[in-house]
């Protein structure tokens, strides 16, 4: 057996490298089973970050549903999903490029089935007995706001698509009864976000396609519907927050009727489309995923009698659930295990990994398991999170030395840290890091009462638990209070520039594509987001004083240590000049500060080479602040006045 060495936290050599890690890792997003054979997304940094259909067919044959060049990925809303579709033996899908809808039959060059006008088409429905397709469009060709609409797209007519559904800002999740006889659908208008207010509708359908009257299911008023979909004998389900918890309801009697109460997350935020977590094994059954105390967990619930079994699987984090004869497909992880598109047969409970994000091949000796932490915050409260010990078999610290401590701010910030392995983090553990991943107050998964706690309060709730939970691992002897960082992307990346301008807690931060300037981000960002603000800090621009109040451009006296960006130059939701003003006021300031942009990157990095280089880079900054030495070589950083 080989002794460890013993060498300084940070300076460890690692097997994990970010070129292995940037070019062998996919992303995994919307499973499907259809005919026995199931379909992902899988968005490929190798090759640019492109979004490819896969198809695994019963024999285990596996296809590109979509040929080279071409990127099955939707603009609607900026965040996409449901860009593709099953056809027959061939696929309907939006091309990113040019967002029109396309047609391939596995052969020759996709045919464009959309004319070419600034439309954007999302959550794409099959709507067969009229021969055509169902959808969210997002129309581009007037001036001001874009406008959003449920509309039906006829194939063999040029086209063309006609709007059903229109009036509110946003729609989502239209989906047709298996008899095809009606529509649901989802809505909301402005300055509510999907999981404020959004409202289940239906409507029945006419033979000639147009909707009857629409009647009003649930949500709105202080609740929030999501994921509606039909059961085989045409009862609509639905999650409804209604009690503070997304549980599975379904429409009875006219009335929304709760299947199961459980202080449980049945569902999630709705940034993108097509997101699922149950679907039927026949009409009475349910295979659902849910999250409790910021764990995952499948189970099989009983549609009458609200009885609800635990189905045993390895996997801690459980999303895009579908369901057909016996079989649940969905994508899941562990701390041990990368995110993988999971085939599950019900019967057995024998699985099958069809496809994986992530083929490391690192021993498991290597991967820190995180552990799931609770600790004081503000006002009483107790906030939560994931934190991961300095882990790597090679090497023991030095004698009294504690680690250094990286605390990871998620983005949304209605959104949730996962448990499931993060190559990223396993990056800095196997190095010698200490990581803190923070669910703080405003983050999924615990209920409507937490995802609240920062409605008004962002920059102080999120700033607040991501202090107080480095503080607390400070306290108990497990990191060094004295090299402690902050490191976040987008909603996350303001959050770590709101705690180094306003506490004094951490020595150096990183912001990914983060917000610096509230107000400048709700002048310019997109629709979906533009009155998201509104929620979170007060409205805009009758609140622009506590705009600025809360904006770290403005209070570039509170910085006191080195920070560095990582911005995306074609970014439309936090566009480059949110970074490029904090630089330069903190240049101005004397202060340690870089900048690295990326060329054709838009918010969050898709292309390997410059996953790779963030990665890599932030690391390099660190140990020129913290003081030790990589053990691998790695590009030098700029760094002004350093």
């Amino acid at each position: 057996m080989t002794r460890a060495k013993t060498a300084p936290y940070g300076s460890w050599e690692s097997p994990i490298k970010a070129k292995r890690i940037a070019q062998g890792s996919l992303r995994l997003m919307e499973a499907l089973i259809e005919g026995g054979r199931v379909f992902w997304t899988e968005m490929r940094p190798g090759e640019g970050g492109r979004y490819v259909l896969m198809r695994r067919d019963t024999d285990g044959t596996l296809t590109a549903m979509i040929p080279p060049l071409f990127n099955a990925r939707t603009r609607v809303h900026e965040y996409g999903g449901g860009a593709a579709l099953p056809d027959g033996d061939g696929i309907l899908f939006v091309h990113f490029a040019d967002q029109r809808l396309y047609r391939w039959h596995g052969q020759g060059e996709p045919e464009p089935i959309t004319p070419e006008l600034d439309l954007r088409y999302a959550d794409l429905v099959h709507d067969p007995g009229r021969s055509r397709v169902i959808c969210v469009r997002e129309d581009h060709t007037g001036e001001g706001e874009a406008v959003n609409t449920v509309a039906a797209i006829c194939p063999g007519e040029d086209g063309r698509s006609e709007p059903l559904v229109h009036g509110n800002d946003f729609y989502h999740s239209p989906r047709l009864s298996p008899d095809g006889s009606r529509l649901a659908w989802l809505t909301w208008n402005h300055p509510q976000m999907p999981w404020d207010a959004a409202e289940l509708w239906v409507a029945p359908v006419r033979d000639d396609g147009s909707l009857e009257r629409a009647v009003h299911i649930a949500g709105g008023e202080g609740t929030s519907a999501a994921q509606p979909l039909w059961s085989p004998d045409g009862t609509l389900y639905f999650a409804l927050d209604r009690s503070g918890w997304w549980n599975i309801h379904r429409w009875r009697g006219g009335c929304a009727e709760p299947v199961l109460e459980m202080e449980a997350e049945f569902a999630s935020p709705q940034w993108i489309f097509r997101m699922a977590n149950y679907g039927f094994d026949g009409s009475r059954r349910i295979i659902c995923s849910y999250v409790q105390d910021g764990v995952c967990h499948l189970a099989a619930l009983d549609a009458e009698s609200g009885a609800m079994e635990l189905i045993e699987t390895p996997y801690t984090s459980i999303g895009s659930v579908r369901v057909e004869d016996g079989q649940v497909v969905f994508i899941g992880g562990s701390a041990s295990r990368p995110t993988a598109v999971v085939l599950m047969d019900l019967a057995t409970g024998e699985v099958e990994e069809l496809r994986r994000a992530a083929e490391l091949e690192v021993d498991a000796s290597y991967f820190s398991s995180p552990e799931p932490v609770e600790f004081p915050t503000g006002g009483g409260l107790t906030a939560h999170g994931l934190f991961y010990r300095p882990r790597n078999p090679d090497f023991a610290a030095l004698e009294d030395e504690k680690p250094p401590l990286l605390v990871k701010v998620h983005g949304g910030p209605t959104a949730a840290t996962s448990s499931a392995l993060n190559p990223g983090i396993q990056y800095y553990t196997s190095r010698g890091f200490a990581v803190l991943d923070v669910n703080y107050g405003g983050s999924t998964g615990y209920g409507r009462a937490y995802r609240e706690r920062l409605y008004g309060q962002w920059g102080v709730v999120d700033v607040d638990d991501c202090c107080n939970g480095a503080l607390h691992l400070a306290r108990q002897g497990l990191v060094d209070e004295e090299r402690m960082a902050v490191t976040g992307g987008s909603a996350g990346g303001y959050t770590t520039l709101a705690a180094l301008a306003f506490r004094d807690v951490f020595a150096a931060g990183a912001s990914h594509f983060g917000v610096s300037d509230c107000a400048a981000l709700a002048e310019e960002t997109h629709k979906f987001e533009s009155r998201y603000l509104d929620q979170l800090i007060g409205p805009y621009p009758e609140q622009r004083g506590l705009y600025e109040q809360r904006s770290a451009l403005h209070h570039a006296d509170g910085f006191s240590c080195p920070i560095i960006f990582f911005q995306g130059l074609e970014d439309r939701i936090v566009p480059p000049n949110q970074a490029r003003m904090m630089v330069a006021a903190l240049r101005q300031k004397g202060l340690p500060v870089a900048l690295l942009e990326f060329e054709g990157e838009q918010h969050g990095f898709r292309k390997a080479e410059n996953i790779e280089r963030a990665l890599d880079a932030e690391f390099y900054f660190l140990a020129r602040i913290f003081g030790f030495e990589p053990a691998d070589p790695i590009e030098p950083v700029p760094i002004d006045n350093l």
